[in-house]
């Protein structure tokens, strides 16, 4: 193929991506930009949303692929008639049919848009965005936008929080704000959701003779850039900023602290999953790698709510625990049941984590999110007596020496502990706000002034 046929195919491709990829719409630009609408062109539009389907706008380089190899368009290339205008129309933003066209969204059809919304220059935008992951390497640690830092889990392993930077941290909260959050999550999605909580994401499941519960391993590295970019490709944005807004919100981990993974010399299923940071994901610990776990996952969502409706069950998810339950029915195939959910997450590219599967009946503790749901929600009984005996000893020999996790603002860790017990069960609550109000903690600022 020759350069000008190269050229001739890259103008066709973006003038075709450059608005709604419907046949009408498709027919009208091409009419545009060859200036008349010949057969052919007719038939290439037919057989572009038979590969692609209609909807969503594909890759640009898909479609130009796709352009390429079509065996129609040699034809055409072969008369050397290339008609059409030297420069495509410039992308508009149009979302892909159904729900997404009711999405409330700020318009960007270029990144000096996007950039001029932020407040940054482009030349900046691509700096903080770093698509490229320049800033990823060995040499850039000072230069990188991300903080990182290790928590060690009770199974002993680890979980890695990138925190980023003060200055991208405000770029992707305003995202969050304008974008992101404008976008909603499936009805079953719990997790990080306005008016929602632990408590929404259980009561669903309260009483019921069976709950099957499931955990996602490595929810967030698991969700791809390229996965994200689809989100905001549905939402209607151009490929191009569809992929600046991905590249804001996702991160490749360097080598030097994914190495550091607990058992990374010595096991190879572990360097396997430690492997998953070097690829750019959500980093956890960014404001909005939570929504957009939750927006990804919504294909999932639908796919397990389905599965539970055909089960006679009910589900639902909070971030990467999957809860089901059901009655007999569910009880007798919960072998099978799980088979078909562990199916459903891989095909969906996510992975269930077998060794926190549990199959919970009536005749044990029915625990999910730290919250026992047999008859009602409470919180596990161990854990109300270890709250209620931290509030004795702090009113009977003062708060200075119980805050053995040296909690920063102790009083205001009490009050949301009790707080969290009053919202599960009314009457322990008010038991233990008795206690806490009790508490002298001119006690605690009088040890420490001692000290």
């Amino acid at each position: 193929m020759t350069p000008t046929e190269e050229r001739w195919i890259a103008s066709l491709a973006k003038m075709a991506l450059a608005g709604e990829w419907e046949a009408a719409a498709l027919l009208e630009r091409g009419q545009v930009w060859l200036g008349s609408r010949p057969r052919w062109w007719l038939r290439l539009v037919h057989r572009l949303l038979r590969q692609f389907g209609p909807g969503t706008r594909p890759r640009l380089s898909r479609v130009e692929s796709f352009l390429r190899r079509d065996p129609w368009l040699r034809k055409v290339l072969l008369k050397g008639d290339l008609k059409g205008d030297a420069n495509p129309p410039e992308p508009v933003q149009c979302a892909a049919r159904g729900r997404p066209a009711t999405w409330k969204l700020p318009s960007f059809t270029r990144p000096v848009e996007l950039a001029s919304w932020l407040r940054v220059s482009v030349g900046e935008l691509e700096w903080l965005a770093d698509a490229q992951g320049w800033r990823s390497g060995e040499a850039c640690e000072r230069l990188g936008h991300y903080h990182y830092r290790w928590l060690r889990k009770r199974d002993g392993s680890a979980r890695l929080i990138e925190s980023p930077k003060q200055h991208l941290k405000l770029i992707q909260r305003g995202l969050l704000d304008a974008v992101v959050s404008a976008i909603p999550a499936h009805e079953s999605a719990h997790g990080f959701q306005p008016g929602r909580s632990t408590l929404t994401h259980v009561g669903p499941h309260i009483g019921r003779e069976v709950v099957l519960k499931y955990d996602l391993r490595d929810f967030f590295t698991r969700v791809t850039r390229p996965r994200v970019q689809a989100v905001f490709r549905t939402a209607g944005y151009p490929e191009a900023v569809a992929a600046l807004l991905a590249a804001l919100c996702t991160h490749r981990t360097p080598a030097r602290i994914w190495r550091q993974f607990p058992g990374f010399e010595t096991d190879p299923l572990i360097r396997a999953r430690a492997r998953n940071w070097q690829c750019p994901h959500l980093p956890q610990g960014a404001p909005t790698s939570p929504a957009l776990a939750n927006l990804v996952a919504y294909r999932l969502d639908c796919r397990l709510a389905g599965l539970a409706k055909a089960a006679g069950a009910s589900y639902t998810r909070y971030a990467d625990d999957l809860l089901f339950s059901g009655g007999s029915e569910l009880a007798r195939g919960a072998e099978r049941f799980g088979i078909m959910v562990g199916a459903i997450a891989l095909e969906e590219g996510f992975e269930l984590n077998t060794r926190k599967t549990r199959v919970l009946r009536r005749g044990v503790a029915q625990r999910a999110v730290g919250l026992v749901l047999n008859d009602r929600i409470n919180v596990p009984r161990a854990e109300y007596d270890r709250l209620k005996a931290i509030l004795h000893h702090c009113v009977r020999q003062g708060p200075a020496g119980q805050n053995r996790e040296g909690v920063p603002d102790f009083a205001a860790h009490l009050a949301g502990r009790v707080a969290y017990v009053t919202q599960t069960n009314p009457q322990r609550g008010a038991r233990l706000q008795q206690w806490l109000d009790q508490i002298d903690w001119s006690r605690s600022s009088e040890s420490a002034a001692a000290t």
